[in-house]
Formats: C-alpha cells, sequence, structure tokens
C-alpha cells in the first residue's frame, strides 16, 4: 500500500464508527424533554471542546508517522501498536456501553453527539494531511 491510501484507511477507521455514533447521538437527542436540551447541549460542548484536543494531537502524530514511512508499507503501518489497541478500546468500549441495560438516554445523547462529530473531523484531517504528502 502507498501512504495517501494509509491516510485514508485511517480516515475509514476513524470517520465510518463517528458517523454511526453521531446519528445514534443525534437520535437520542430527538428523545430528550426540552427543558433538559440546555445542559445536555453544555455537555455535548464539553465533550467536543476535550475530543478535539485529544484527537486533534492523536491524528498529526500518527499522520506525522505515515509520512515519515517508506512510499510502499503495509496497512499495519497506518498506526503504532498503541493507536491499534486505542481502536479496538474504543470500539469494544462503545459495544459495552450499548450493552449496559440503564445507561441513562441523556448520556447517549451528550456523549455520543460530540464523539461522533470529532471521529468524523479527525477523518477529515486525516485526508486534508493526506494532499501534504
Amino acid at each position: 500500500m502507498n501512504k495517501t491510501e494509509l491516510y485514508l484507511i485511517a480516515a475509514l477507521i476513524w470517520g465510518i464508527p463517528g458517523i454511526i455514533i453521531s446519528l445514534k447521538g443525534f437520535r437520542a437527542y430527538l428523545t430528550m424533554a426540552p427543558g433538559d436540551l440546555w445542559w445536555l447541549l453544555l455537555i455535548t460542548a464539553a465533550v467536543i471542546a476535550g475530543f478535539y484536543v485529544m484527537f486533534s494531537r492523536i491524528v498529526d502524530r500518527y499522520s506525522a508517522r505515515i509520512a515519515s514511512l517508506p512510499q510502499k508499507t503495509n496497512i499495519w503501518q497506518t498506526f503504532p501498536l498503541r493507536g491499534w489497541i486505542l481502536v479496538i478500546c474504543m470500539t469494544c468500549l462503545g459495544i459495552v456501553l450499548r450493552l449496559i441495560p440503564g445507561v441513562p438516554m441523556s448520556f447517549t445523547a451528550s456523549f455520543y453527539s460530540g464523539l461522533g462529530p470529532m471521529l468524523v473531523v479527525a477523518a477529515c484531517r486525516f485526508i486534508h494531511n493526506r494532499k501534504e504528502i
């Protein structure tokens, strides 16, 4: 695989779950009482800010890694081992959260509506960084 393909794979690995999580979060917002929306939106804004900072650093680090690779490499070089572990842990955490009975819909609405869009933004950053090689 060439480096351009690695950037696109990284974008898909982050973007597809981002879209799925965003849709779940936005759907959960539709079930919320109007009186609860103001504080849920504040929580969502905090989640967005936190994940923006965290994901920006991660995307920059992984993009620099991809840029430093030889032109032809394999898919497993997209992320370091720690990055693959992060992807697996976040996926497992998402599955476990959905399986736990009693997770409030307000949590799903505010957390997922912040996390999902930031995963999509991270995916877009991978695509943007691809153009810089």
